[in-house]
């Protein structure tokens, strides 16, 4: 009798452990899928802020006039860093570039000073640009032109908007494939013990009640699931950035709480909702059915 409770215990035990395992691979994969979007977002911040345009001054322009523009520049909701760049500074680079200096052929230095602007990157879309050069040149008369990289501005935003939409699809595939193996993984467990719910349906419970067990054991479970979840995402996240601070950089603080936070309660939910129809499709059944599933 006994080695029967130990079978019967052990049988329990490891079909609890193989859902709980099941259910944590898949909320996993749910957890990696939202790290990436959070990380493309900000992958797409960081290159589209480093995008910048320039700001042609007057070769006139005195260097009061200089920082008067650059202080209403850096005073306005669109400018992330502003840097200005000398006559000079300008020619020293091109120097270096072609190893040689303009004005020893030239006899003049052919270079205007700029402000080279970079900005915010809810700013960074090219319709919104010809507002923001009107804006800008408004602020002085000293300032000649404004040149920015439009076509590399619409393709970068193009792309990030490709990656986003594959992002989304796969989230939203796989959130249907994870429900679906949660779900069958939970109709098992819950197979196992449609004798004993409908043995507590002749006694008179209700399905609340019969319920009830079930939905606190899986939800439990689904729990447990989420934990081991996250604790393998952050622990993969930590291993890879070790040796690339650039990943790091990608993902901040916030993200990895939304992230823990969407696999926990994609976990509660999954189990719960798998549950209740799991257990309701024993209740709906006669007795003699269940001997020809």
């Amino acid at each position: 009798m006994r080695n029967k409770r130990s079978i019967s215990s052990a049988t329990f035990i490891n079909s609890r452990l193989t859902a709980t395992i099941s259910i944590s691979l898949v909320l996993f994969l749910l957890g990696l899928i939202i790290l990436l979007a959070f990380m493309a977002k900000n992958l797409s911040s960081y290159v589209k802020e480093s995008l910048s345009f320039d700001i042609v001054l007057s070769d006139d322009t005195n260097e009061a006039e200089i920082n008067r523009i650059i202080k209403k520049l850096e005073a306005t909701d669109f400018v992330k860093t502003t840097e200005y760049i000398s006559k000079e500074a300008a020619a020293k680079q091109l120097e270096a570039d072609i190893g040689q200096n303009p004005e020893e052929f030239l006899g003049f230095n052919p270079l205007p000073g700029l402000i080279v602007v970079r900005l915010r990157s809810e700013y960074t879309h090219p319709e919104q640009f010809p507002e923001i050069e009107s804006q800008i040149k408004a602020f002085s008369s000293d300032i000649s032109t404004v040149e920015y990289r439009k076509e590399l501005m619409t393709l970068v935003n193009d792309n990030f908007r490709r990656i986003s939409i594959i992002l989304l699809g796969l989230a939203v595939l796989l959130l249907i494939i994870s429900f679906a193996l949660i779900n069958n993984t939970i109709r098992l467990t819950v197979y196992s013990n449609r004798f004993l719910i409908h043995t507590m349906k002749l006694v008179g419970a209700t399905a609340g009640f019969i319920r009830k067990p079930f939905i606190k054991t899986q939800v439990f479970c689904g729990i447990i699931a989420a934990i081991i979840a996250i604790a393998l995402l952050f622990w993969g996240l930590f291993y890879i950035s070790g040796d690339n601070p650039e990943i790091r950089e990608m993902i901040d603080i916030h993200s990895l709480y939304i992230t823990a936070g969407s696999v926990l309660i994609l976990g509660i939910f999954i189990s719960l909702c798998a549950t209740y129809f799991a257990v309701n499709r024993y209740l709906r059944m006669e007795g003699d059915d269940l001997f020809f599933i």
